[in-house]
């Protein structure tokens, strides 16, 4: 049973509606920052299997008064400390790429893995690994699919509805949406030259034509990918154009090239705060913790 929720003043909403979802008290992490840029959290008094919500979205600035708030926690009588961070970042670096470079994914997951007893995360951010826990330093991570709140911000679907993912990593995701909005589902193969330059085919391109697609992705930052999706659908003929997302870590500048691509509609879970939000995942995260 989780005995309270903590988080941090710019994530407030999302982590009120998760303490509600699971009729658990709210505490604010109060912050002082020092003319040097150090910062002091302080905690309320706790006890018990405490939860702190923090997703890991711009993940510098946060992870050092998360990890301060942390051991506060442990110091006021927590028991056990569960973190709520729908988004968790550093994931893409899971090997060395080129000589030099850090295997980021190990640092986060000692970092974090060693101050809380279990992890909750939604859609992490995975290529080459299954599972999270041996990398969190043996606590348990909990890795939640954004399928069904994203499902729901959508539904009804538009009959004919097609769910497109943008690549090959995308198709187990948008496979298991199109299940559940009752529709078909293809995918781009996609050939990367550049963090905003990709080229993309679709083998059933004569299956768009005329039909309302829902254009799906785990993660839109650049908007490289998507924006390239979007014109070779519009150009395809699709009739309309809805992007979902489970993270929106993109800027105004990258909506407006979004929007200007086709997308009708731009949906996003909670899991970053954005003004596309639409599906949050506050039942989603309480059913989990509950679980744990």
């Amino acid at each position: 049973m989780i005995e309270a929720v903590h988080a941090f003043g710019d994530e407030e909403g999302a982590a009120r509606r998760l303490a509600e979802a699971l009729n658990a008290p709210f505490h604010l992490i109060q912050t002082h920052v020092f003319p040097d840029g150090e910062s002091l959290p302080t905690v309320a008094a706790g006890a018990g299997t405490v939860a702190i919500y923090r997703s890991l979205d711009r993940p510098d600035a946060k992870l050092m008064p998360l990890l301060l708030a942390a051991d506060a926690l442990r110091r006021r009588g927590v028991g056990r400390l569960i973190l709520v961070a729908p988004y968790l970042a550093y994931l893409r670096q899971d090997m060395v790429f080129e000589p030099g470079q850090p295997l980021s994914r190990d640092v986060l997951g000692r970092l974090l893995g060693e101050r809380f007893d279990a992890v909750v995360t939604v859609e992490p951010h995975l290529h080459r690994t299954s599972d999270l826990t041996p990398v969190f330093a043996g606590a348990p991570v909990v890795a939640l699919s954004a399928t069904a709140p994203l499902a729901a911000a959508l539904a009804p679907a538009p009959p004919g509805a097609l769910v497109v993912g943008p690549d090959g990593e995308s198709q187990a995701w948008a496979q298991a949406l199109a299940k559940l909005l009752s529709a078909e589902v293809f995918t781009f193969t996609k050939t990367r030259h550049g963090d905003r330059l990709v080229d993309l085919t679709l083998t059933d391109a004569a299956q768009v034509e005329g039909r309302p697609v829902v254009l799906v992705d785990d993660i839109c930052s650049t908007g490289g990918t998507l924006v390239a999706a979007l014109n070779a659908l519009r150009s395809m003929g699709a009739r309309s154009i809805d992007l979902a997302v489970a993270h929106a870590l993109f800027d105004t500048d990258t909506e407006a090239r979004l929007r200007a691509a086709g997308a009708r509609r731009i949906l996003s879970t909670d899991s970053c705060p954005h003004p596309t939000n639409a599906a949050p995942l506050a039942t989603l995260l309480a059913q989990a913790l509950r679980n744990l």
